[in-house]
C-alpha cells in the first residue's frame, strides 16, 4: 500500500468511526460535590441508612455524595426540582437513576426520554456533568422471568447528549434474588454492588480513580 492509499484509508477510518470513540474526561477530585440525583433506588430503599449506594461510592471516590432521592419520584416530576437542587448543592457531577416509576406507571418511553433529556440539558447548562445510570424496563413480563434488562433509551440518550453511560448495573442487581430486597429495590449488598460497579464504570471513562 503507498502512501496516498495509507492515508485515504486512514481518514475513511476516522470519519467512521472517530464518533463513536469512548468518552474520556477529566478526573473528579476528591471532595467534590457531586448529586444523586433519583427515586427509591437513590434513596436506598430496602436496606438500613447509611447502605444506599450514593453513601456507598462517597466512601468509595472520596467524593461529598448528596443523596437526592425521593421514593416514588418520576421523571416527569423530579424534572421540576432539580434546578433548586443544582443551585443549592452547585455540584461538579450530576448522577441520574430515574425513570423506573414512570414505566411501572406504563408512561410511554418516547415521553420518559424526552423528561430525562430536559433533566440532562438542565444539568449540563450550569457547567455540571451529567452522568446516566440505566434502568431496567420494568414490564410485567421482565419481573416474572427475572431478567430484567436495561431499557433501550438511555443508551439511545446517552448517545445522543454524548454523556457517560452506566449500562447493566442495576439490571444485573435486581437479576439475582442474593441481591434484592423485592422485586424493584436491591438489599445491602444490592446496593454495595451497585456501588462499585458505577464507580468501576466512572473510572472507566475518567472520571474517579
Amino acid at each position: 500500500m503507498n502512501r496516498r492509499s495509507f492515508a485515504c484509508l486512514l481518514a475513511t477510518c476516522l470519519l467512521l468511526f472517530g464518533c463513536d470513540k469512548p468518552l474520556q474526561l477529566a478526573p473528579l477530585p476528591a471532595g467534590a460535590t457531586v448529586l444523586a440525583f433519583g427515586d427509591s433506588v437513590t434513596a436506598g430503599v430496602g436496606a438500613s441508612k447509611g447502605e444506599d449506594w450514593p453513601t456507598l461510592l462517597g466512601e468509595t471516590s472520596g467524593w461529598q455524595i448528596v443523596n437526592a432521592g425521593i421514593p416514588g419520584d418520576t421523571a416527569e416530576a423530579g424534572k421540576h426540582r432539580l434546578a433548586a437542587l443544582l443551585d443549592t448543592h452547585r455540584p461538579r457531577l450530576v448522577i441520574i437513576e430515574i425513570g423506573g416509576n414512570d414505566f411501572l406507571r406504563r408512561r410511554p418511553q418516547a415521553a420518559v426520554k424526552q423528561d430525562l433529556r430536559e433533566i440532562i440539558q438542565t444539568i449540563k447548562a450550569t457547567g455540571a456533568q451529567p452522568v446516566l445510570v440505566a434502568v431496567p424496563e420494568l414490564s410485567l413480563l421482565a419481573l416474572v422471568a427475572k431478567r430484567p434488562a436495561d431499557a433501550p433509551l438511555f443508551a439511545e440518550l446517552a448517545k445522543e447528549e454524548r454523556i457517560p453511560l452506566i449500562e447493566d448495573v442495576f439490571s444485573n442487581v435486581l437479576a439475582q434474588a442474593e441481591l434484592r430486597a423485592d422485586q424493584i429495590h436491591p438489599n445491602a449488598q444490592g446496593y454495595r454492588e451497585m456501588a462499585n460497579g458505577i464507580h468501576q464504570a466512572l473510572r472507566r471513562y475518567g472520571l474517579a480513580n
